[in-house]
């Protein structure tokens, strides 16, 4: 069995607004990266189950970066998603209705290349950029 790692984020913000947020990629590309020298030129979302999803991920200086890509397991809109890396590790995405806030759980299949702390700290890094995006826009 896989380590599962959990992140959190409690957002001010309706759950429709987070999901629209999460989801499309006009907004993945604004605040899908950990540190502000990286950034998300591109992203691209077939949410439904066996679609697609691709972002972009490149050090703004063009040293370095890669594509994140997964396919969709299920989707249920405003309330959960989960996808499957081609590495075959799992992610789960809920969002909860904490009237009137949202608070955003992702739980997700550690790698062996890296240790458990730097991973959830990267997740996590990327999860409150996402919550500093929806709460400013």
């Amino acid at each position: 069995m896989p380590t599962e790692i959990t992140i959190n984020a409690l957002i001010t913000s309706e759950r429709k607004k987070v999901w629209e947020y999460y989801t499309n990629p006009s907004h993945i590309t604004s605040w899908n990266f950990a540190d502000p020298s990286w950034h998300c030129p591109a992203a691209k979302v077939d949410l439904v189950a066996g679609g697609k999803y691709f972002a972009r991920m490149e050090e703004k200086d063009g040293s370095f970066g890669f594509d994140f890509e997964a396919i969709f397991d299920e989707v249920k809109e405003f309330q959960s998603l989960s996808y499957a890396m081609p590495d075959g590790r799992k992610v789960k995405v809920q969002f909860l209705d904490k009237s009137p806030n949202t608070e955003v759980i992702v739980v997700f299949d550690a790698e062996n290349e890296n240790p458990v702390e730097m991973q959830k700290d990267g997740w996590q890094s990327i999860l409150n950029n996402f919550k500093h995006y929806v709460e400013s826009n």
